[in-house]
Parts: structure tokens; C-alpha cells; sequence
């Protein structure tokens, strides 16, 4: 099928996800991960409607950033060193994986502005994925707040890659209940409304659970790379 026609499949199901919570699917933001494609394909993917691109590696956003510009809106949903910050800041418009200070310090040395971020919790605690553990993400952002270039959007997970559908609602569950602990809060940078969460093979399960941002690579735009 077209990147079209798998848009306008996704968003089917997510609307029947969001009947089933009683949310407006216009809550739900589609992000095509365009790491495994060419400019072409991602170029494919806004003339079809989407809004949203991702990357999750430096080379591969700086690469279509120079392509396309500032059409879409650009996410970073990859591991980011600290030393590639200065590479893709001013770039995007998201980060969605602060896990550490001594990223935090590095963004809040090269920005310009406020940058949108997602702390990146790993609920699942497995080792081959990053993030702060649930137990550590709170003491961590309540530390976010002497960086006055950080606006902590929202929280970032990914599930386990299994078939087992009640371990990964239980991971998007722990996660959409992590922020509602952080929104108690009120801390004023840090609103945390967003979840991003939710894969190819698992975002209808994230949208059921309060999910704002799906990142959906294969699905929609295929695999080409």
C-alpha cells in the first residue's frame, strides 16, 4: 500500500482506540519515523498528510533537514550524545529522550530558546534500552529545574517487543501514571502533558492508554534502508 493509504489505516485505528476511551483522536499526533527511508519516502509521507517526522539518529535528521527544511515538524526520538547537540539543536522541535543531566546541561548550552523535551523512562527496566528507571525520573525532573531552556513536555517509553498485550499496556499504563504523579506537581516547567508512546506494532494499545505522540516507522512508511 501507498504511505496514503497506510495514513488513513493508522488513523482508523486509532479512532476506534480512542472510542474505546472516550478521547478525541485529534489528541493522538502520528509521527512517520523516517529512519529507514530515503528523502523521497518522507517527502511522500507529508504530501499525504503527515506533519510530524522522526529521527533517531543525527546524520539521518541533518540529512532530510537539509532536504526539507522546516516543513514538517522535526522530532529526535533517538539516543542523543552530548556532543551532538550543538548538531540538531535549533533543528527540532522535540527531543524525546532526556535521561541525564549532563545532557540537560549541553542542551541548555546550545539553545536558544526553550526546547520541548520528553524524559525518557525505561518502565520495562531492560537493559537494552535507555532511560531513567520510573523510581529516578521524578528526582531528575524536580532537577530539570535550573535549566531555564527546558520544557519538560511530557514522558517517553517503549514497550517490550513481545506478544503479550498485558505486558506492554502495563508498561504504557505505569507510564501515563507517572504523569499524572509529575502533573501533581505544578511545576511550572515542566507541564508534562504529552506521552509519547507506541510503536508499529503496539500504538493502538498506547493510544488506550492516554498516548499523545505514536512513532510509527515500518506501518506507515515502510522499510527501504
Amino acid at each position: 500500500m501507498s504511505v496514503r493509504e497506510n495514513l488513513e489505516a493508522i488513523k482508523k485505528q486509532i479512532e476506534v482506540a480512542c472510542t474505546k476511551n472516550n478521547r478525541n483522536s485529534d489528541e493522538v499526533n502520528i509521527i512517520a519515523v523516517t529512519k529507514y527511508v530515503s528523502i523521497k519516502t518522507a517527502e511522500e509521507a507529508l504530501e499525504s498528510g503527515v506533519e510530524h517526522l522522526g529521527e533517531s539518529r543525527d546524520f539521518g535528521l541533518l540529512e532530510k533537514y537539509e532536504a526539507l527544511g522546516e516543513k514538517p515538524v522535526w522530532h529526535f526520538i533517538g539516543t542523543l550524545q552530548s556532543r551532538k547537540v550543538k548538531d540538531i539543536i535549533g533543528k527540532v522541535d522535540y527531543i524525546h529522550s532526556l535521561d541525564r543531566l549532563s545532557l540537560a546541561k549541553e542542551i541548555q548550552k546550545r539553545a536558544e530558546g526553550k526546547v520541548r523535551c520528553f524524559v525518557q523512562v525505561n518502565i520495562s527496566e531492560e537493559s537494552s534500552k535507555h532511560g531513567l528507571s520510573k523510581e529516578d525520573a521524578l528526582t531528575f525532573i524536580k532537577q530539570l529545574e535550573r535549566f531555564s531552556s527546558i520544557e519538560v513536555v511530557g514522558l517517553m517509553t517503549m514497550a517490550p517487543h513481545t506478544d503479550d498485550k498485558e505486558s506492554i499496556r502495563t508498561v504504557f499504563r505505569e507510564l501515563k501514571e507517572l504523569q499524572e504523579e509529575v502533573k501533581r506537581l505544578h511545576l511550572p516547567y515542566a507541564p508534562c502533558n504529552e506521552l509519547s508512546m507506541g510503536m508499529s506494532n503496539d500504538f493502538e494499545i498506547a493510544v488506550e492508554e492516554g498516548a499523545t505522540f505514536v512513532r510509527i516507522g515500518t506501518a506507515l512508511v515502510g522499510k527501504e534502508l
